[in-house]
């Protein structure tokens, strides 16, 4: 939440400025979500390399829980970087977030394996997923509420959805990257060092993003503006306690959704529908594209006509639609598996796109950043981050290859439902 007049929300800031915040939060958001991409892109080379087993979906259900793990670190993240931005400033925040991620990225790439070291693997390797999940926790909220309280009340979709055209941009970064190295290496090498190449070129990444913020002006605090005296996670729960629980229901479809669509679908498709690695790439690189071009026009849309009906589109696509779509993608041709993908990325851009400002018309001024936050998070720790291990779990107990379609249908149906019940804020003032 900006610090500041509360007049500057409802009036255009310089479009020089506008463009360096906006910037600001793309880099962040980018880098932190290309480390969490190669990472599950990679799940089974990890899983083999840092939890070995005669089962492969056994070391793969282990990868994907150190993957659920950094998410649980992610309400307390909120809470620590809340705290800072309060505090220190959201300069200070931003750049301790951006860096946070960027360094054990860095060092992912370098550990040693179980084969190496034995157990010391998979602890380092946990150690520093919770440390990244803590970076995640302060970083994505903080973004799109700046973005939001900054922006022309006629335009609070469109810039609120440069969070999460943050957020595809890093995805697309390291669906191209696994692309381009599963094109050049042959599996093997890729098994044996080549996975290590992406989290080694994330410092850079890291570092381009941590120079933009060290640059980014600190927003002033408003004359006058009373210090906080009570813990925020306390007034949080004390006063905003059903807004928070809305705001996990109001979640629950995209973290589902986002995880599986994006992250765990390219072990599927090539552990259940056997295609080859680089054609998984392709597909996924290709829906993240259109993912990336739709998210700010679904922004643009939810100004025109409203949060309410963009919202309700994609969760009741997702309800319909969830089974079908995944059906087209299991099958041995890529052409259906694209066509599937790609639906997937049409009906999740309408809601990436339209919940940002939504989130944040919905919330007291008071209450917005730690509330938005801890209930953002603890949706995402919950259901986000676990979406993988949980479809894993399933498809090998079921046997059932489209098992992943009833999860997101269920999720589809409790946010449908959160939808539903919202009061339409597109021309309500920002309080």
């Amino acid at each position: 939440m900006l610090e500041g007049d509360d007049r500057r929300g409802e009036s255009a800031s310089a479009p020089s400025s506008q463009r360096r915040t906006i910037l600001a939060g793309i880099a962040g958001n980018v880098m932190e979500w290309y480390d969490f991409t190669v990472y599950g892109y990679f799940a089974s080379i990890i899983g083999a390399q840092f939890f070995p087993s005669d089962n492969r979906l056994s070391s793969l259900i282990a990868s994907f829980g150190v993957f659920a793990a950094g998410f649980l670190m992610r309400p307390i993240g909120s809470l620590v970087f809340g705290h800072i931005g309060d505090r220190v400033g959201r300069k200070a925040a931003l750049t301790l977030s951006v860096s946070a991620m960027a360094v054990p990225t860095f060092l992912i790439g370098l550990l040693p394996t179980y084969q190496q070291v034995g157990v010391a693997a998979p602890v380092a390797l946990t150690v520093l997923r919770l440390i990244q999940g803590l970076s995640v926790g302060g970083e994505y909220t903080t973004s799109f509420i700046f973005l939001v309280e900054q922006a022309q009340p006629e335009r609070r979709g469109l810039l609120g959805s440069w969070g999460p055209f943050g957020v595809a941009g890093g995805l697309l970064l390291g669906s191209g990257i696994g692309t381009l190295l599963t094109s050049l290496l042959d599996p093997q090498a890729v098994s044996d060092w080549g996975w290590r190449l992406p989290f080694c070129f994330g410092i850079a990444v890291g570092l381009t993003g941590l120079y933009i913020r060290r640059n980014l002006a600190e927003p002033a605090p408003a004359a006058g503006a009373p210090r906080l005296r009570r813990s925020p996670l306390g007034e949080a729960f004390r006063v905003q306690w059903r807004k928070i629980l809305q705001v996990v229901g109001f979640n629950v479809v995209s973290a589902i959704g986002f995880y599986l669509c994006f992250i765990y679908v390219t072990s599927w498709l090539r552990q259940v529908e056997h295609l080859a690695a680089t054609t998984a790439f392709d597909i996924n690189t290709g829906a993240i594209a259109l993912l990336l071009l739709l998210i700010p026009l679904a922004g643009a849309l939810s100004d025109r006509i409203g949060r309410k009906p963009v919202l309700i589109a994609g969760a009741g696509g997702l309800l319909v639609l969830a089974w079908p779509l995944f059906w087209l993608m299991h099958h041995p041709k890529a052409s259906l598996v694209l066509v599937g993908q790609l639906g997937f990325a049409a009906l999740i851009s309408a809601l990436a796109g339209a919940s940002p400002a939504a989130l944040v018309e919905a919330f007291p001024r008071s209450a917005r950043c730690t509330g938005l936050s801890v209930g953002y998070n603890f949706c995402m720790a919950a259901f986000g981050g676990t979406a993988p291990m949980v479809a894993v779990y399933t498809f090998q107990h079921t046997h059932d290859d489209l098992s992943a379609a009833y999860y997101l249908m269920a999720a589809a149906l409790v946010s449908l439902i959160v939808f539903l019940g919202l009061r339409e804020t597109v021309r309500a003032p920002l309080a």
